[in-house]
């Protein structure tokens, strides 16, 4: 309360000094300017005349006519008149403008009822958020429905339900676990599929690989609901102290910081990863998705450098073009993208422009390869199977 009573005051300063001029009336003179000059006169001929500068007679003579000026100058004097009205409606309208711009501005990109947090105790609450934030079965139990899984054949879940029972009797049998991370994902039962990969890590013990932690992180993130809980930054660091430079656990470590209110450090890792990595890689592409918002919370500036790849916008430029001005641009847009995503892969934007491109050049059954391919790369990516189903509804191909 005491923070709205100083802006108030403030700004209720501040606009009086400004309006205050305004409002104050405008007075008449009331002196002829001519009265000045002739007692000017007046006295400059009693110097000249101590001066013996003039006769007595010339000076009498030269007293008398400025005096006479002088009378019928302060008979015409131009008397003070009642003060001239001010206009009080532009200082009202100036005074509702700075009130109604101040406080309109702060109520956009300020924090009302935001409660005034030094430095030490914003870094503080951060703190006290990460190490209170909840477990991984609470976000998974608090995660937001799945998409529906896709089509698959009656024999196929009733294998996988089998599995599902086999497995825990079998502890050790590796392929068994790997078979069953890999259908849950299918089926987009994401907490499943990381116990799964957790049983599977735990199988392999020392021998378990970079790409096997790093696994395990992506589906204990996406079946938190992209929350990095206290087990995942546990994989974060064991990531880490293997492999220091490692995109996905610095991806993850910065929508931690990110998640708990420290969107500098987000900035920091995720600046770098983007900057230095892959566009193409999934964890560089989520980054570049959400690196402007963090900036924009730490107060910094930061162009997002452009990605490879026709854009949304030349896919829809190509639509007001003559059908063979835009065969001719997008077919070779096309087969650069497609020559890429085939070779090196990529994020979900990439494939979503390939499976656009496809739709605008009227090639269903390539769009449709493409969407059905794209599914089995980020099944386990909700946002990207976001991007992806977007796309495919653009272009036709999606059954819906």
């Amino acid at each position: 309360m005491i923070f709205w009573i100083v802006c108030a005051v403030l700004t209720l300063a501040v606009t009086a000094l400004m309006v205050t001029p305004l409002v104050r009336p405008k007075e008449i003179g009331d002196d002829n300017p001519d009265i000045a000059i002739y007692r000017a006169q007046l006295e400059e001929i009693d110097r000249d005349l101590e001066r013996q500068l003039l006769e007595p007679e010339e000076a009498e003579r030269a007293r008398t006519e400025v005096a006479r000026r002088l009378l019928a100058a302060s008979n015409a004097a131009v008397k003070p008149t009642a003060a001239s009205k001010p206009n009080r409606w532009l200082p009202a309208a100036i005074a509702v403008l700075m009130l109604g711009l101040g406080f309109g501005t702060y109520w956009m990109i300020g924090a009302p009822g935001y409660p005034d947090m030094p430095l030490q105790a914003r870094l503080a609450a951060s703190e006290d958020i990460r190490a209170n934030r909840p477990s991984q079965a609470a976000l998974e139990a608090a995660a937001p429905v799945p998409p529906p899984a896709p089509d698959v054949p009656d024999e196929y879940r009733a294998a996988v339900e089998q599995l599902r029972v086999i497995a825990p009797t079998r502890p050790d049998d590796l392929e068994a676990w790997s078979r069953l991370a890999m259908a849950e994902v299918e089926l987009r039962n994401y907490a499943g599929a990381a116990a799964a990969q957790e049983q599977v890590v735990a199988i392999k013990g020392d021998a378990a690989e970079t790409l096997d932690l790093q696994r395990l992180l992506d589906l204990k993130v996406v079946a938190a609901g992209g929350f990095v809980s206290p087990e995942a930054e546990e994989l974060i660091g064991d990531i880490l102290d293997s492999n220091a430079g490692n995109i996905a656990a610095r991806y993850y470590l910065g929508s931690l910081y990110n998640q708990t209110d420290r969107p500098d450090l987000a900035l920091r890792l995720w600046r770098e990863i983007i900057e230095n990595g892959d566009p193409a890689n999934f964890h560089v592409a989520s980054a570049r998705a959400q690196v402007g918002d963090a900036a924009f919370r730490a107060g910094v500036e930061y162009a997002l450098p452009e990605a490879r790849g026709p854009s949304f916008a030349q896919m829809d430029a190509a639509q007001d073009m003559s059908e063979e001005d835009r065969q001719a641009m997008i077919g070779g847009m096309v087969a650069g993208l497609a020559d890429r995503l085939a070779t090196d892969g990529g994020p979900a934007e990439d494939w979503a422009r390939l499976i656009r491109a496809y739709g605008v050049l009227g090639n269903l059954d390539a769009a449709r390869t493409v969407w059905t391919e794209a599914q089995q790369v980020f099944v386990s990516s909700m946002r990207g199977m976001e991007i992806l189903t977007n796309a495919a509804r653009d272009a036709g191909v999606l059954d819906e």
